[in-house]
């Protein structure tokens, strides 16, 4: 055999394992699927992760499993969907954190949420709520806003970590307001609002579905939610901007993305099951009472989104000056 055919008998031989080993679309799916939550099971992100595996498995005809692969605010479920095989197998519960704020927050990463992950489906935005203990005398924003004005330093805000949504709300009311209040973070949010009831923090700007049942139970004073609009959970909360804080909004989002790379075919097959998974009423429903608001639309939509709060919340992370340890 001449040394040509040698390299082109290799040459086909390689083309056809690699042929071999790219996913087929149209026999997608073919083996179970999970979906990998970057946080300790029962907060909100894993919440939705498992309406979602749960209602997935019949229109995908295959079981979709939950993995909660907490540590380093997100940063180990990340990478490790990152670096997984781009075949539609492996989904990541994506979160603000995630793929909008650590790349910017942490000096030493190990993938690049923009390059190494692609989003999918946008599924639900999350209000967070700035709530007080009984004892803080403010009885809205506006009031707290003066509180704070006049005790510069002295009250302080809690977070279920440095660098979440709930800091980053924080620090950017602080910026709009043109207030200085102490940053505590907590390893969650469970310990921070036992500390909160405890009057031991003045505020913190939790998700919904976590201080709603203490707020409706009079253990806490909700003053007004992040996001833009209210919400259908509490339509008595006014938001921040309107109850004195122009320009302010601050959302904690989640959304399915998987490895770059990811055939498109599987990435739209799985945008579209995702898509009949929101509308399904009783999907609606259980959301919005976790204070949830389903989203939905094209991958394109979801990947514009994370391309704005990247930019929103980088900023921020340079003009504040925010670090953590």
């Amino acid at each position: 055999m001449s040394l040509t055919r040698f390299v082109f008998g290799l040459s086909l031989l390689s083309l056809a394992l690699a042929l071999q080993a790219q996913p087929h679309p149209q026999n997608y799916p073919s083996k179970p699927l999970r979906i990998v939550v970057p946080f300790a099971p029962g907060g909100s992100t894993d919440i939705v992760a498992r309406i979602l595996a749960d209602r997935l498995a019949g229109p995908l005809g295959q079981s979709v499993v939950v993995e909660n692969r907490a540590g380093a605010a997100g940063n180990i479920g990340g990478e490790a969907v990152a670096k997984s095989a781009p075949d539609g197998y492996t989904l990541l519960m994506a979160t603000t954190g995630v793929m909008a704020i650590n790349n910017a927050l942490y000096k030493s990463m190990t993938y690049d949420a923009a390059k190494d992950l692609e989003p999918v489906a946008f599924t639900t935005s999350i209000t967070n709520v700035l709530t007080v203990p009984p004892e803080v005398p403010a009885k809205n924003v506006a009031e707290l806003v003066v509180l704070a004005k006049a005790q510069p330093g002295n009250l302080s805000f809690a977070s279920s970590g440095a660098g979440s949504s709930t800091h980053l709300s924080g620090e950017l009311f602080k910026s709009l307001a043109g207030i200085d209040v102490l940053h505590i973070p907590y390893k969650g949010s469970g310990q921070a609002l036992v500390d909160l009831m405890a009057g031991r923090v003045s505020m913190i700007f939790d998700n919904m579905p976590s201080v709603l049942p203490y707020i409706r139970g009079g253990k806490l004073r909700g003053l007004a939610v992040t996001g833009a609009k209210r919400s259908a959970a509490m339509p008595e909360l006014p938001t921040i901007a309107e109850a004195g804080v122009p320009g302010y909004e601050s959302l904690s989002w989640s959304g399915i993305a998987v490895a770059s790379g990811t055939p498109k075919d599987i990435v739209q097959r799985l945008n579209r099951e995702i898509a009949g998974v929101l509308a399904a009423n009783e999907v609606r429903q259980k959301l919005t009472e976790l204070g949830a608001e389903p989203i939905g639309g094209p991958p394109e939509t979801f990947a514009a989104h994370v391309r704005a709060e990247r930019e929103k919340w980088s900023r921020l992370i340079r003009e504040r000056n925010i670090t953590v340890n």
